[in-house]
């Protein structure tokens, strides 16, 4: 409490009559396959809300989440920082572990907007802590709609796991993709005279594969079974997405709103029938199928539509660039950068050096084109733009390459904290 404190101290609340800030909408898809939306060429998948927001905004084809699972991801989304410098490197050990969570020392996202004057507001998945104190309405969020665990039933009455309003359970009769949706939209309409910070972080499409037999009707034409529900899943998630955006449109606020769509890592092929083609590897692994994912920024007015930033980029940079555009400054210790001075062409160099990964005995550095992926000490090289789906380790034929990428990676390990937990895979 005291560190909000101090930052409330720095920061006066703007007069939003006289403000030009915009509002900041965050979207965040759990376990989506990288080839599960239309525009990243899947034929059995409509999803024309969010293909959307790419179309009229940014894609970015070489985009990478901190992590192959999901709280670590989130930890580094929230933070701007690579989260295994504060030891958040695994999922939690088991359900609703007490010791577990994003440190109270780690300032979230939320917390520098709140203190800035945006009125925020969280619905969906948290899966960043069960302690009171670590639970949204202390880490930053006005408003929060959703539930505390990693994974739960999509038809709330039917688990034991409640959805809470604040910090009390409600009862809630939707299927819960869309009443997330639905409470999305309703925090727009509540807050379109303020700027407004709105992070809607989805439980889809995780298992279990649940999914309204109605919107499962749409795709009667699937046979196998599980891929019939998962692509309700991906409607149901695309629908509520739809939702949302109409309610900037209602709003007028379409302009005035920056919108991001994100995914917190590879899809889990085997348990959800989830595809991450052209990618290999899976939501657990650090080749390119566990933690490259579809990011998308829109910006009305003031980001290009329809270009794509080939650059690579990562999760981590979401926060930089949501202060920047807030005109808040981006911390010192980010380890993620605003990317709003390289998508206006005012930087021409990459936004990175590097990008980096650990994930227990795994470990991975990317520079340039040039990949290296580690695996209890024995290392794999590929070449990204010839060979994106890792199939040629060519580390054989790169050794001096390859020496230089693993001596850059302990550079980087060597400033990491200990795992706070096991990992529980």
């Amino acid at each position: 409490m005291t560190r909000v404190w101090l930052l409330a101290l720095l920061v006066s609340p703007p007069v939003w009559g006289a403000d030009r800030r915009p509002n900041i909408v965050l979207i965040l898809a759990d376990d989506l396959g990288y080839g599960d939306l239309g525009i990243h060429g899947a034929t059995d998948l409509p999803t024309p809300h969010i293909d959307s927001i790419a179309k009229q905004g940014v894609r970015f084809p070489n985009a990478y989440v901190t992590s192959p699972v999901c709280a670590p991801t989130r930890a580094g989304l929230h933070t701007g920082r690579y989260q295994q410098r504060f030891g958040f490197e695994f999922n939690a050990p088991e359900a609703r572990a007490q010791d577990y969570g994003l440190p109270r020392e780690e300032t979230t996202l939320a917390e520098r907007l709140k203190v800035a004057g945006y009125r925020s507001g969280m619905m969906g998945k948290w899966h960043l802590g069960f302690r009171p104190e670590l639970t949204p309405p202390q880490r930053g969020f006005h408003e929060f709609f959703g539930f505390l665990s990693g994974m739960r039933s999509y038809f709330p009455r039917d688990a034991a796991d409640p959805v809470l309003r604040q910090n009390d359970p409600v009862e809630e009769a939707n299927y819960l993709t869309e009443a997330f949706g639905r409470e999305a939209a309703a925090f727009i309409d509540r807050n379109r005279d303020i700027p407004f910070f709105l992070y809607l972080a989805f439980n889809a499409v995780h298992a279990p594969l649940q999914a309204p037999k109605n919107i499962e009707d749409r795709f009667a034409g699937i046979d196998d079974p599980r891929r019939r529900t998962y692509a309700a899943m991906v409607a149901a998630m695309d629908d509520a997405i739809g939702v949302v955006l109409a309610k900037l449109r209602e709003t007028g606020l379409d302009a005035r709103t920056l919108v991001i769509f994100l995914n917190d890592n590879g899809g889990p092929t085997r348990q959800t029938t989830a595809r991450n083609r052209p990618l290999r590897g899976v939501k657990g692994q650090l080749y390119e199928g566990g933690i490259r994912v579809p990011l998308f920024l829109r910006w009305k007015g003031r980001l290009r539509e329809g270009r794509v930033y080939d650059e690579p980029v990562s999760s981590l940079d979401v926060a930089a660039t949501v202060l920047a555009a807030a005109a808040l400054e981006v911390p010192r210790v980010f380890d993620g950068v605003d990317l709003l001075p390289y998508l206006d062409g005012k930087h021409a160099q990459p936004p990175h050096d590097a990008l980096y990964w650990r994930f227990g005995d795994q470990g991975a550095v990317r520079i340039g084109e040039w990949k290296l992926f580690l695996r209890q000490g024995k290392g794999e090289l590929y070449h990204l733009g010839r060979d994106v789906g890792e199939k040629h380790d060519v580390v054989a034929e790169e050794p001096e390459r390859a020496r230089a990428l693993r001596a850059a990676y302990d550079r980087w390990a060597a400033d990491l904290a200990e795992p706070r937990w096991p990992n529980k895979d």
